[in-house]
Formats: C-alpha cells, structure tokens, sequence
C-alpha cells in the first residue's frame, strides 16, 4: 500500500500518473472516510485469458434473459452503479479521476441491457495488453455475468495478456480465475506491455 499526504494522494490521481501506477501492478481504493490509497497486493487473481471457463448454468440463464451487450455506451452510468451499494470503495473523488482517464481513453465499460434498460456491468482500465478489471454490479440476476463473459471473449479476440481481477472471489472462481504470485505477474505485465493490442 502506497500512502501520502493529501497533495500527492491528489496528484496521484491525474490520468498519467494513475496510469504509471497501474502500469506498476497498484490500483486505488478509498476508505471508509474517503481517503484514497493505493494497493499492491503480493498474491494477485487473474483470470487466464487462454483457459477461462464458462459455467454451464450461467450460459443457460444467461440465454433466458435476453440480455444486448454494448461495449463503452454509458461508461458513467456503469462506475455509478458499481458505488451503489450500502460500503463503497468508489468514492466521489475517484469518479472525478476515472472521468478524467475515460476521456484519455483508459477506461472501458461492459454494459448488459434488458429492455433497453442498464440492468448490470462492469468497468476497468486498460494499459497496452492489460486490463485491469476494478468493479462490476447486478440490477437483476445474471446480468454482471454476462457482462464478464462478454469481456472474456472480447480481450481474447483482441488478444489481450492479461485480465487482472485483483481478489478471488466465489463468483470469479467460477471463470477460472487463479491467485497468482507477484513474481508471476510482474512477469506477465511485462509480457502485457509488449503488446501493441487496444480494446
């Protein structure tokens, strides 16, 4: 965890200095009084772009729902969707930040819609070959789900290295993600940055 004081923390969040230190492996959370730090877990989950899984009962519930999936619509409504929740790491100040990366073309949404309505999604930021995936949220069942299948295929078809997912939880379990250490992933940001792809 990096910490400093109030003015770094807020030149840290200018888009070219939040890219150099997502390029490092570290990514922002604020806390609970708003404070933003940022983080470089030793042991870090990814899901393997080349041996992901898609589980059997998510497609055939997925298929039920008659989700659209757009890529980059309402990048805005997404990030504000990912806070709404009762604890929120996305503090108002980080969404200032991610407003400012989305325009330098960092930040890329998954978006799920079901009746024309965002139902669900998830958003995170690109490097090079890199995308490190930050939040995701459900208005109805299944939707961020979708939302990450979707990714899924799209950064292999772009030939992206690596989808950084931060922390294993059950629901990335299911996709095949694995905990890594940090040697192995400094390896592939590495490898990621050799790549000339973009989303």
């Amino acid at each position: 965890m990096v910490e400093k004081n109030n003015g770094l923390l807020k030149s840290m969040l200018q888009p070219d200095n939040m890219i150099r230190l997502y390029a490092s492996g570290a990514f922002p959370m604020a806390d609970d009084s708003g404070q933003i730090n940022w983080y470089m877990p030793e042991v870090r989950t990814i899901i393997p772009l080349d041996n992901f899984n898609i589980p059997r009962s998510a497609r055939k519930a997925i298929e039920k729902q008659n989700f659209e999936i757009k890529f980059d619509n309402d990048y805005l409504s997404v990030i504000k969707g990912c806070a709404d929740r009762p604890s929120t790491w996305i503090s108002d100040e980080l969404i200032v930040a991610y407003r400012r990366l989305h325009k330098r073309g960092y930040l890329h949404t998954v978006e799920t819609y079901q009746n024309g309505k965002l139902v669900g999604g998830l958003y995170g930021i690109t490097f090079r070959g890199a995308f490190f995936g930050e939040s995701m949220f459900s208005k109805v069942s299944q939707a961020s789900k979708a939302a990450l299948i979707a990714l899924l295929h799209h950064l292999k078809e772009k030939d992206f290295v690596l989808l950084d997912v931060q922390y294993m939880t059950e629901h990335l379990k299911m996709f095949g993600a694995i905990e890594i250490s940090w040697e192995e992933y400094s390896s592939l940001l590495q490898k990621a940055y050799l790549s000339g792809c973009s989303f």
